[in-house]
């Protein structure tokens, strides 16, 4: 028998997978949603993110919602202000901002066994109960601060470029900036005309290959107008030339990525300064960059490259293992997110007060990144092992997930399901066994953030995005408890 009583849908977020989700299930006919949003705006990451240069690095017609294409994107690959302008316009289509609860972080989540719900603290004092969750955290939720003696020491200006300063002017100022990953290679080169002098401390060399950004011109932009079929050619055209490529399986793609990163290398024109630069791992097995600017800026004489590593920060600046001190006005951290976090940033507690922080000790899982035993009605977006290709087609494909989740409950009056433990186990040791033999993520020598604390990879989908829209198009009903 059908149930009769609308479940409350409760989404944690407001970035493009929180958007994305409450969208598909006011599609589906679901009236009852809400949106508890930290922030004082919509966009996630692009409302926090406001450092110089910040652009997405899949292009933008692809880097969109697919029932919601933006025709005249000034390039192809949309600037920071572009896309959070159009996460704002999109929240307006679609008459999301009055369900969007604003300045609203979510402290704690409660799974009440009893009465089958779950109850949502809030750093305001509120509380909510709903029948279901969907955890919109992602993985660039938290900071990450590096853990270096002295680093609350340091006497000038100091911020994370994720939490850009903007009212600090570095017009002559000694600059240092810790980390060389993908802000760093954004924001470095608008920064260094400015700054008297720049010194970059890199930890480990990464891939940047060129970037394919012309501006388009208004002719083109008028066309597009005009002719919207041809943007939805060109998303299909993006998606068909990076859907078989993200997978880094490809002999061929990985050796002509290389050439087109040493290539771009090539710009560095002192040989010492190249060698440095030069990536120790192959192509792929770090976050792959892009950039037309960063190389040629360590040409520039007010550019310096450290790779000495870090001893410890004083009051005056930064001292090195070689024993040199490096003196700053100001200090830029660089050193991205809590990547492995994910929904564990917050508290939250399942059935029979389990702790998902512990149950997640040796690094998050979940069955294909969306639910995780023990943690009923509860469904993530952006969760472990689906970080890969564009994140918003990955997001679509949760958020409706998600939907067919609720409706196969709604239809068969189910209360609640929970992934068994076992198909949940099943599915991730098979998901490791891939990571391990498909593309270049296993290499020893590759340095990055994809690890949790037991050493296995928690953030990468090891295969294309249509294998992830196969994998989650259904739902696997005898891959869950019921009640």
């Amino acid at each position: 028998m059908a149930r009769r009583t609308p479940r409350r849908v409760g989404i944690i977020g407001a970035g493009p997978g929180g958007i994305a989700t409450a969208i598909r299930f006011l599609d589906a006919g679901h009236d009852d949603v809400v949106l508890l949003e930290k922030a004082a705006g919509v966009g996630g990451t692009w409302w926090h993110n406001r450092y110089p240069g910040l652009s997405c690095d899949i292009p933008s017609h692809l880097y969109s919602f697919s029932f919601a294409p933006k025709v005249d994107w000034s390039r192809p690959y949309g600037s920071r202000d572009e896309i959070h302008a159009y996460m704002d316009e999109v929240v307006d289509r679609f008459e999301l901002r009055e369900r969007i609860r604003f300045d609203t972080e979510v402290q704690s989540a409660t799974w009440d066994d009893e009465h089958a719900v779950w109850r949502v603290e809030c750093a305001n004092g509120e509380t909510f109960e709903f029948d279901v969750v969907v955890a919109g955290l992602g993985m660039f939720n938290e900071l990450h601060w590096p853990e270096i003696p002295g680093l609350g020491s340091f006497e000038g200006t100091q911020f994370h470029s994720a939490r850009w300063d903007w009212d600090h002017d570095l017009t002559g100022e000694r600059v240092g900036v810790i980390g060389s990953a993908a802000s760093a290679v954004q924001f470095i080169p608008e920064i260094a005309p400015k700054a008297g002098h720049l010194t970059v401390f890199q930890r480990a060399a990464n891939w940047v290959l060129p970037k394919e950004d012309t501006p388009y011109t208004g002719e083109q932009l008028e066309h597009f107008r005009a002719h919207p079929e041809e943007v939805a050619a060109s998303r299909q055209a993006i998606f068909d030339r990076v859907d078989p490529l993200i997978s880094f399986s490809s002999a061929e793609m990985l050796r002509l990525s290389t050439e087109a990163g040493l290539r771009n290398l090539d710009a560095v024109e002192d040989p010492e300064l190249r060698r440095k630069l030069m990536p120790l791992g192959p192509y792929g097995c770090q976050r792959p960059l892009i950039s037309n600017d960063y190389y040629p800026t360590f040409n520039r004489s007010n550019v310096e490259l450290v790779t000495d590593a870090i001893d410890r920060i004083t009051p005056a600046g930064v001292v090195t293992v070689d024993g040199v001190e490096h003196e700053f006005d100001t200090l830029i951290i660089a050193t991205g997110f809590q990547t492995t976090k994910f929904l564990s940033a917050i508290d939250v507690t399942g059935r029979d007060g389990a702790h998902l922080d512990k149950a997640w000790a040796d690094g998050a899982h979940a069955y294909l990144g969306i639910t995780t035993a023990g943690f009923p009605n509860l469904f993530m977006l952006y969760g472990p092992n689906t970080n890969n290709g564009s994140i918003i087609y990955m997001l679509e494909c949760q958020a409706e997930y998600a939907v067919r989740a609720v409706e196969w409950m709604d239809r068969d009056a189910i209360e609640w399901i929970d992934v068994k433990p076992d198909a949940e186990a099943a599915y991730n040791d098979q998901l490791q066994h891939e990571l391990d033999t498909v593309g270049v993520w296993a290499a020893s020598n590759c340095h990055n953030y994809y690890r949790g604390a037991g050493g296995y990879i928690v953030t990468q989908w090891p295969h294309s995005m249509s294998e992830y829209r196969r994998r989650t198009e259904r739902i696997d009903e005898g891959a869950y408890f019921t009640a």
